[in-house]
């Protein structure tokens, strides 16, 4: 026995467009919600099923159908033959005479695949033969006498998913699909069919592209679901809204014009004129508990804020306002409570909060700061990369965004930007450079500024009390070095300097045709370090020579330092007097290290004697040698003992350098100071650090020039070119000394320790053009500039936003340096490489090598600079025309 084929459920759904309950034959009524559904299951093979059971029907009718019959067919149960056979056209080779017993309307012409993809079903219908009935349904006439009566429904407005395998178009209809009764989709009465389901077939489709929820929903619905969600959005936008402003406007209280404070979370943030934030930070970070307005005897008044976290610090707040230069200043002093709290301020050098400059110049030489790393360390002078700060600083840290941070001498400072986001300062008393402290707790006390711009906050807060004291003298010593070379001769230990290598020296620099200028000589004129008087042995003609060399043009300055070697004839003397720095709590002497000297005591300028003892050796050497001036090389914090014990207290070990320079400067003239904290008085000059003879030392020069003159120091002794070689060592590279020397051929001074004619004819070629070229262009400038530095400590060298305070590309190129506003100088510092990318402020430059005219406000790229050039552009007129 064959195994059952497969049946096919064809599930009809008759929608009405009226609301109204229709009545059916057998007396029910039709509701809104339900529809009626009629399904015949058929038997392969033209087996047919008779009318269904007038109370089948109605039950049928309420399932949902699979697919959509066109209009007019919603009845197809109770609709006659002849007229369904009108609606549907008549089927492919029927005619008028066919049999009365076919009167059965056969479905199996409607070709479907089932799940095993099988086609063909045939599906039949009731008997066709019905008349209409007086209220406008039909009545079956051979269905056993049993009157079943539909209601007449319009078409259906939903669509349904079609059965799989759907045909949707005439050409992809099978032969036997026309054979079984639709016949051709050309047929005028099957247009409107074949319309109206290949249209709910395209809606089928459409729908399945959406989830079933969605497919249920009406179109209202979705608006309704549309609004609910963007009026939640715009609530949830209001309550944020409302509470960042509350703690932005509110918790943030406005204590002085343009900052805000919120003293819970201890955010500060200052802003400019133009409502734009400048700075922000974070107050008193790792402080507990809550603040509370501070008692009457410890609030100053005069406007003040205190506010007082109990047993732990208290913060006093201060404003001041300069009306003429629109300059706003908001004072700032922490005074901890506790030993066990350090008085801790970070401020956001983020991205887009501007870029930091100043301070001094740090491990890794970064300009602007943020781009490098500074390590938690107090903030005292020492040597790069050993040490986190280089021989020069001051307390002065400037914003692009015009905002500053000075903090107090007073203030034992940490700085710290280990977090590249932010930089933080820190009071913290230390058994070393911290040791010895005005207040018994840890004191933070700073100030931030602000004005519009950064050049107008640094020509404000920078020093311009330099012309105090000045003499005609000082004056012309002042331009003695900024136009004259300085030649260093220095040695590896005291028997390889003699009297005569001092004569040979100046006597070459004469027959080569180099301008004279000032011979500075190192500690090896002494036997020891710390004799301070000249060593006859090897300098047994010295005044005689002095005057030699006064008579080509030179000038004669000795070295000397506040270190007394254990093996110097003035140790025991200075033993005897008591004039070292002791052992803390103790009279013993405090020895310490310092370059090749592996056992000295220290000066101990804060005794009066100690002061009277220095100047007179010195005043003695200038008078019986005819010396000009000295050179002060006192090391650094780090160089001191580091148990030291001064007779008077100073602030920290670097405050000793300023006494000893202004003590000695006292009796005998100053060429300049090997580092400082506080600008000694011109004609003064500050020397750069020790660089080594590489080229990572070369990439440093810059940001060490441009560091040094923001923080006040105008005039600078750039250093030997080539780096710190010995005499007597090897010579530099030779592209490194060329190089070096393009480049030292614009700073504000220019120091040989190796003379150009040790290379080869080119070397010395290319070194006579660069002296000629500073005589030429760069000296009037820098005499020029004199006067602006003295009267308003601005630096010769200068970064480029002092020429484009607002420029982007101006505020961080570190490679690059102005003399004056004149001239834009863009040396080579990269090894074996003949170009560069140069930045150009606005303005129309020429060119300094092939004298082409250049706009500004732009970049240069790969720009040929061969090995005897150096890039440099001088500015032009506003109005120069191309």
């Amino acid at each position: 026995m064959d195994p059952p084929k497969p049946m096919i459920e064809i599930r009809v759904e008759l929608v009405s467009d009226s609301h109204e309950d229709v009545p059916y034959a057998d007396g029910s009524e039709n509701s809104d919600n339900s529809g009626e559904e009629a399904a015949d299951k058929v038997a392969e093979d033209g087996i047919t099923r008779s009318a269904p059971e007038p109370g089948a029907l109605t039950a049928k009718f309420k399932r949902r159908n699979s697919i959509s019959l066109p209009a007019g067919l919603d009845n197809l149960a109770a609709v006659p033959e002849e007229r369904l056979f009108t609606k549907m056209g008549k089927l492919k080779g029927d005619n008028e005479n066919s049999s009365p017993d076919s009167k059965k309307v056969n479905f199996d012409a409607i070709e479907v695949a089932t799940d095993k993809g099988k086609e063909g079903e045939e599906v039949s219908d009731r008997d066709s033969n019905s008349s209409a009935d007086d209220d406008g349904s039909y009545t079956s006439s051979e269905d056993d006498g049993i009157a079943a009566k539909v209601p007449l429904r319009s078409a259906r407005k939903k669509s349904v998913m079609p059965l799989p395998k759907l045909r949707l178009n005439d050409s992809e209809l099978p032969d036997e699909f026309d054979e079984r009764g639709f016949g051709g989709m050309d047929s005028p009465a099957n247009s409107v069919t074949s319309i109206n389901s290949l249209s709910s077939l395209l809606k089928e489709k459409l729908v399945m592209t959406f989830p079933g929820v969605l497919r249920r929903k009406r179109p209202r619905e979705y608006k309704l679901k549309a609004f609910v969600c963007i009026l939640f959005l715009c609530i949830v936008f209001l309550v944020g809204f409302a509470y960042i402003f509350y703690h932005q406007q509110v918790l943030q209280r406005a204590y002085f014009e343009r900052i805000r404070f919120n003293k819970d979370e201890r955010q500060m943030k200052v802003y400019s004129a133009d409502g734009h934030e400048v700075i922000s930070g974070e107050l008193g970070v790792g402080l507990g508990g809550h603040s509370y307005p501070c008692l009457a005897k410890d609030n100053p008044g005069n406007g003040s804020v205190c506010l007082e976290w109990m047993r732990y610090a208290r913060l006093v707040m201060r404003y001041e306002l300069f009306d003429d230069e629109d300059v706003r200043c908001y004072h700032i002093k922490w005074q901890a409570l506790s030993h066990h709290h350090h008085p801790t301020d970070c401020f956001d050098w983020s991205l887009g909060k501007g870029h930091w400059y100043g301070g001094g110049l740090a491990a890794g030489g970064a300009w602007p700061l943020e781009d490098g790393h500074i390590r938690m360390a107090p903030f005292v002078t020492g040597s790069i990369p050993e040490h986190a700060w280089a021989n020069v600083l001051q307390r002065y840290f400037l914003n692009s965004k015009g905002v500053a941070l000075i903090i107090n001498n007073e203030s034992p400072l940490y700085v710290d930007s280990t977090d590249d986001k932010k930089i933080c300062i820190k009071a913290r008393h230390d058994d070393f450079a911290y040791v010895y402290h005005k207040t018994d707790m840890p004191l933070l006390n700073y100030s931030i500024c602000t004005a519009p711009d950064v050049k107008q906050l640094h020509s404000f807060l920078a020093e311009t009390s330099l012309w105090d004291g000045i003499k005609e003298t000082d004056l012309q010593a002042i331009n003695s070095l900024l136009v004259e070379p300085v030649w260093q001769i220095s040695a590896n230990s005291p028997d390889q300097l003699t009297e005569e290598d001092v004569a040979n020296i100046t006597e070459e620099v004469v027959s080569f045709g180099y301008p004279a200028g000032s011979v500075l000589i190192d500690e090896f004129w002494q036997s020891s370090m710390g004799d301070l008087a000249l060593d006859e042995t090897r300098f047994p003609t010295f005044k005689d020579t002095v005057d030699i060399i006064h008579r080509r043009g030179f000038r004669i300055i000795l070295t000397v330092q506040p270190f007394i070697s254990t093996e110097s004839v003035c140790f025991y003397e200075a033993v005897r007097e008591g004039l070292l720095v002791n052992e803390r709590g103790g009279e013993i002497p405090a020895l310490t290290r310092y370059k090749n000297v592996l056992s000295a005591g220290v000066l101990d300028i804060t005794k009066n004697h100690s002061s009277i003892w220095i100047q007179q050796k010195l005043k003695s050497l200038q008078q019986n040698y005819g010396v000009d001036a000295f050179y002060l090389d006192h090391g650094s914090t780090h160089d001191m003992p580091r148990y030291y014990q001064f007779d008077r207290q100073l602030t920290n070990p670097d405050e000793y350098k300023t006494l000893f320079t202004s003590r000695v400067a006292q009796s005998v003239p100053l060429f300049g100071v090997s580092g400082a904290v506080k600008r000694p008085q011109p004609p003064t000059f500050v020397s750069l650090p020790s660089f080594a003879s590489d080229w990572r030392s070369l990439k440093l020069i810059i940001p060490a020039v441009l560091t040094y003159g923001i923080v006040g120091y105008p005039f600078l002794l750039s250093g030997p070119i080539g780096g710190g070689c010995q005499i007597t060592s090897n010579l530099p590279d030779r592209e490194l000394y060329i190089r070096w020397m393009q480049l030292a051929t614009f700073l504000p001074t220019m120091s040989f320790q190796h003379l150009p004619s040790r290379y080869d004819p080119e070397v010395e070629k290319i070194a006579k053009g660069l002296l000629e070229l500073r005589q030429a262009v760069v000296n009037p400038l820098l005499l020029k500039s004199v006067d602006e530095a003295l009267n308003n400590g601005i630096p010769f060298a200068r970064p480029l936003w002092m020429l484009e305070p607002l420029g982007q590309a101006a505020q961080t190129v570190d490679d690059e340096f102005s003399i004056s506003d004149q001239i834009i100088v863009a040396p080579v510092l990269q090894q074996n490489s003949e170009e560069r990318e140069i930045y150009l402020p606005n303005g129309v430059w020429k060119d300094g090598i092939d004298g082409s005219l250049r706009k500004g406000n732009r970049w240069i790229h790969h720009y040929k600079v061969p090995l005897d050039k150096v890039a440099y552009f001088v500015r032009m007129p506003n109005n120069t025309r191309f």
